[in-house]
């Protein structure tokens, strides 16, 4: 997480886990799909997370603590395929597994508000978009690309597309889909 985002965050996280759903959505407002999630002063798991393995404990951790260091410089209405996509880069391991070339599709807010496939389908999506700025433009631009676009008075997503990476949505899409391809 450091090696991307840098030192500047806070270290001093409390960490709670729930036993019930509902517990769970009275201390982060957590839906019960998630497996944690992260508010400004706390990460709070799931009960489900004291079924999971090791290795998918740690990917959720390190997707929660990207949260909780970008927290401070990161809008209330930041893009959720931002916020949740490079949570996810930085969390996810890097599998060479092909990826369809119709993940080349940047998921809006609202395909984050759905529940079970649909909701998996938005988050992979948003990592493969963070899998290719990073892989394409490398990770100071990605961590650039997220300030410019979720920081406090961000233009438009498009605009933060344009300035940051140099390409407006149909090339980047365009772009996009082709680096997803040759992965196939």
């Amino acid at each position: 997480m450091t090696a991307f985002w840098g030192e500047d965050w806070r270290r001093q996280i409390t960490i709670v886990t729930t036993g019930t759903d509902e517990e769970f959505r009275a201390l982060a407002g957590g839906r019960q799909e998630f497996a944690a999630a992260t508010t400004v002063d706390r990460i709070v798991f799931g009960p489900g997370a004291a079924a999971m393995g090791p290795g998918a404990l740690r990917i959720v951790l390190r997707h929660e603590l990207f949260h909780y260091a970008s927290r401070p410089v990161t809008a209330a209405d930041a893009p959720w395929c931002l916020t949740e996509g490079v949570a996810d880069y930085v969390s996810r391991p890097r599998t060479p597994r092909p990826a369809p070339a119709d993940m080349a599709v940047l998921p809006t807010d609202t395909d984050f508000q759905v529940t079970g496939p649909a909701l998996s389908l938005a988050y992979d999506r948003a990592w493969w978009f963070a899998r290719f700025v990073g892989a394409r433009f490398g990770d100071p631009v990605l961590r650039r690309l997220y300030l410019a676009a979720c920081g406090a008075g961000h233009p438009d997503l498009d605009a933060a597309l344009t300035a940051t990476l140099g390409l407006q949505r149909d090339a980047l899409t365009a772009a996009w889909q082709q680096w997803l391809a040759a992965r196939g």
